[in-house]
């Protein structure tokens, strides 16, 4: 009598088929053979199978395999993909390497140029301060000197004077200023010029209006007609000065006459200081 099959009676078992997604690779062959031995060994009627534990880590390994090497691969392509940008970066560099050598030889004359005139800007700007420099001791020269002007000239200058006694002015502005003062100092000193200024001399407490006659900026004389008192005047240690002369107020008088022409041109003998000395 013929012996039934092994599986006779059992529900037919679907076929499980593993597919090694990574042909060649020996490890992973032998795996597969392994867990189609305990898949084939499952089949068996117990109701409880001790291999099925093995036969779920196996799978999940093979899970895992699988996404590793997807990954391994998927680095791959990405590895030649930034090794092709990488190449092309070089390329670029190189590129724009050669672009700045080029650009440094054509440029190489307009860079002299602005180095020479970098330096001689540095130069002028010295030479700028320098001149500062002086002309700030050339302004408080002229500062010292006004209380050593005639007091007519001196007034004049007022607003000059002022501006220069700003701290924050600039080199262009002080320039201005101090030709101002130069030039009419220089204008002053060529001329003789008479008119008429309150003076407050001989200790008065109020100035009196007097005659003034002006020789230049060295000398000056002053002419009080009611009290017949005449002072002539000049630059001393403490600034302008005034003396008086008893005998001085004809001689002025007739100087007046003379500069206004209402007296015939004449040999006048009047005080002139020299240096420290006073003559006649």
């Amino acid at each position: 009598m013929p012996r039934p099959h092994p599986t006779a009676g059992r529900p037919p078992q679907a076929d499980i088929i593993i597919t090694c997604p990574f042909p060649a690779r020996r490890t992973v062959a032998a795996l597969c053979l392994a867990l189609a031995t305990v898949v084939s060994a499952a089949d068996a009627p117990e109701k409880t199978n001790p291999i099925e534990p093995m036969r779920q880590t196996i799978l999940e390994w093979a899970k895992v395999r699988t996404e590793t090497v997807r990954l391994e691969e998927s680095w791959q392509q990405e590895q030649e993909l930034m090794h092709s940008a990488l190449v092309a970066l070089q390329e670029q560099v190189t590129r724009l390497e050669t672009d700045k050598k080029n650009l440094e030889a054509s440029t190489a004359g307009e860079r002299d140029t602005l180095a020479d005139l970098a330096a001689r800007n540095a130069a002028v700007e010295s030479g700028l301060n320098n001149a500062g420099i002086r002309l700030q001791k050339v302004a408080e020269q002229l500062v010292a000197l006004r209380p050593s002007l005639p007091p007519r000239l001196s007034a004049a200058l007022e607003l000059p004077y002022r501006s220069l006694g700003n701290s924050e002015l600039g080199t262009t502005d002080r320039m201005r200023l101090v030709t101002t003062v130069l030039n009419r100092c220089a204008q002053f000193g060529r001329v003789i010029s008479d008119g008429e200024e309150i003076l407050t001399l001989d200790g008065e407490t109020e100035g009196r209006m007097r005659e003034v006659i002006y020789w230049g900026i060295s000398h000056g004389y002053a002419l009080d007609r009611a009290a017949a008192r005449a002072y002539w005047g000049h630059p001393g240690p403490r600034g302008w000065t005034w003396e008086y002369d008893p005998a001085l107020a004809p001689a002025v008088a007739q100087l007046i006459a003379i500069h206004r022409d209402k007296a015939d041109p004449r040999n006048v003998a009047i005080p002139v200081q020299i240096g420290a000395a006073a003559s006649n």
